[in-house]
């Protein structure tokens, strides 16, 4: 049976070598029609440290390899483009002072 593979964003990057991804979708509720978001938390395994933060990554199913991890990651799609506005200055502040 092939393995799936999924598109998800980092949540989490805390962990060494183990990120947290989750996956969107879109499912109609059964009595009120109304379309709701729901989300799926998987727990991967980043052997590289690759991946950060809100980046948009690729992940495969894999053997269990802990308590929590049953993915993989292949390979980052996306990297975050959102500027972290405090290490910006504070490099700004430190370039100015030397």
């Amino acid at each position: 049976m092939p393995r799936r593979i999924l598109i998800g964003v980092v949540t989490s990057d805390k962990a060494a070598k183990t990120r947290r991804v989750e996956i969107e979708r879109l499912v109609r509720h059964p009595r009120y029609s109304k379309v709701i978001r729901k989300k799926t938390v998987c727990h991967v395994h980043d052997e590289a440290n690759e991946s950060k933060m809100g980046d948009k990554v690729e992940i495969e199913e894999s053997r269990p390899l802990s308590k929590l991890k049953r993915w993989r990651l292949i390979r980052v799609v996306e990297k975050n483009r959102e500027i972290d506005v405090a290490s910006l200055r504070a490099d700004q502040q430190a370039a100015a002072a030397t």
